[in-house]
């Protein structure tokens, strides 16, 4: 068996790699019917509906679980990680987004700082608590009806 052929087979990868893929799919079309235009930006960025790393650690912990049983270690390492993962998108990443927020007000106080920054930094990090659940839900749903 080649290696091409292993991945592909390989149910801890490709599943929850679909997972992150439908989410940040899912997040392109609903921004871009917000926009009323196609926006690829939203593909690969970070935050927003639904939330694509929950998405995929949640998908992660469910085919483990699935493949492996609840009771192995690989099911329980991957909802420990599911469950960091969640807790930063909702907590860490939020206070990143606030505190973006306030930086950039700053900067824009000071005309000097304005001309040496002029792209703006990034206050889309974080995740909402729905957002969070929502891609969980994305997650475990496609992981049990691919396994």
């Amino acid at each position: 068996m080649n290696i091409l052929s292993q991945i592909i087979a390989n149910k801890m990868l490709i599943i929850p790699v679909a997972a992150w893929f439908v989410a940040q799919a899912l997040k392109t079309i609903i921004y871009s019917l917000g926009e009323r235009h196609l926006t690829l930006y939203h593909m690969a960025s970070p935050g927003g509906m639904p939330s694509a790393h929950a998405a995929l650690v949640c998908a992660l912990a469910t085919t483990a679980g699935m493949v492996y049983g609840i009771g192995s270690g690989l099911f329980a390492i991957s909802v420990i990680l599911a469950v960091v993962v969640m807790y930063d998108a909702t907590s860490v990443r939020q206070a990143v987004d606030k505190q973006s927020a306030i930086l950039g007000h700053l900067l824009i106080s000071f005309p000097k700082t304005q001309l040496e920054f002029e792209d703006r930094l990034e206050q889309l990090v974080g995740h909402t608590r729905f957002q969070v659940i929502a891609g969980a839900a994305l997650g475990i749903l496609l992981a049990l009806w691919w396994t």
